[in-house]
């Protein structure tokens, strides 16, 4: 699957999430168990289904109980059992709570799957809580400890005058040779006489003095 990009634009926003698929609206239904589950299971925390005992902890109706009736994913609502309204007109309604103000007291385990999911997390869990760090050994730690103490910074020398004589004249031959050849090609070329400025004229520049003098 491709990472999709963080947006930050409220109408954006908006909009993938009430035109989100039914895998990504699934995941806005998780609750949290209640602690008696959760030493059980090994799991803090489950997507709600129709069946399951539920307790709502905030809101006008904190405090209440009762198996969920049915689960509106087009809304992302839950309705609950016994939490209803009546209207003027004498009929009753029930009422809808978000799955964020829901705890989970009592799961329904009749779905294979859903049983496929708790193993799943609990070993998913199991695996987490055993990654622990290889003790280091104590040779290793001594071996630290001298290698840091013996390696400690030198201060650097400085170069002599006495140092820079002494150092032999390695150049080979053929290196020598050429750079005296290149020494007679700069002298020739110093010697080569310029042209007079009247001489780097064109041709009908002379022409016209030629013909002033002439007059004169």
């Amino acid at each position: 699957m491709k990472a999709t990009k963080l947006v930050t634009k409220p109408a954006k926003q908006r909009k993938r999430f009430f035109q989100a698929p039914d895998h990504i609206r699934h995941r806005c239904f998780t609750a949290s168990l209640s602690p008696e589950l959760r030493a059980s299971h090994d799991v803090n925390a489950l997507p709600i289904r129709k069946g399951d005992t539920v307790r709502i902890m905030r809101g006008d109706h904190e405090g209440f109980e009762g198996k969920v009736n049915q689960v509106d994913t087009r809304k992302y609502r839950v309705y609950v059992e016994g939490l209803t309204r009546e209207k003027v007109d004498g009929t009753t309604i029930f009422l809808s709570v978000h799955p964020s103000k829901i705890m989970i007291t009592d799961l329904t385990l009749e779905d294979k799957w859903r049983k496929q999911v708790l193993e799943r997390k609990r070993t998913t869990g199991k695996a987490k809580e055993t990654i622990i760090e290889k003790p280091v050994s104590e040779e290793a730690i001594d071996t630290k400890k001298t290698s840091g103490k013996m390696q400690k910074k030198q201060p650097k020398k400085r170069k002599t005058r006495q140092s820079a004589q002494k150092k032999p004249e390695t150049k080979p031959k053929k290196i020598e040779k050429v750079r005296t050849a290149r020494k007679k090609k700069s002298r020739t070329s110093a010697k080569i006489k310029l042209k007079k400025p009247s001489e780097t004229r064109p041709r009908y520049m002379r022409r016209k003095k030629a013909k002033k003098k002439s007059e004169r």
